[in-house]
């Protein structure tokens, strides 16, 4: 897996040192939902069960950069 210096920065802060690196792995792997942004960057959701949230993991659009990864308050687990 690879990541971006912004992830790597961002990973840093206390609301999303918690973010365990298997979980980002599990989302891209086994999403619930997938989106792709006019930028080409992907989006992938997967409830994780121990935090009941959903985590948003946003790659680069080769598919395989990790850029973000975060809990996403407004995502309800619709898929579209």
């Amino acid at each position: 897996m690879k990541f971006t210096r912004y992830f790597l920065h961002i990973k840093q802060r206390p609301d999303r040192a918690i973010i365990k690196i298997k979980w980002i792995k599990e989302t891209i792997d086994n999403p619930i939902h997938v989106e792709v942004q006019s930028d080409g960057r992907i989006r992938k959701w997967k409830k994780i069960a121990k935090e009941e949230k959903f985590l948003r993991v946003v790659l680069l659009s080769d598919g395989e950069t990790v850029h973000n990864a975060f809990f996403d308050r407004s995502f309800k687990g619709e898929t579209k």
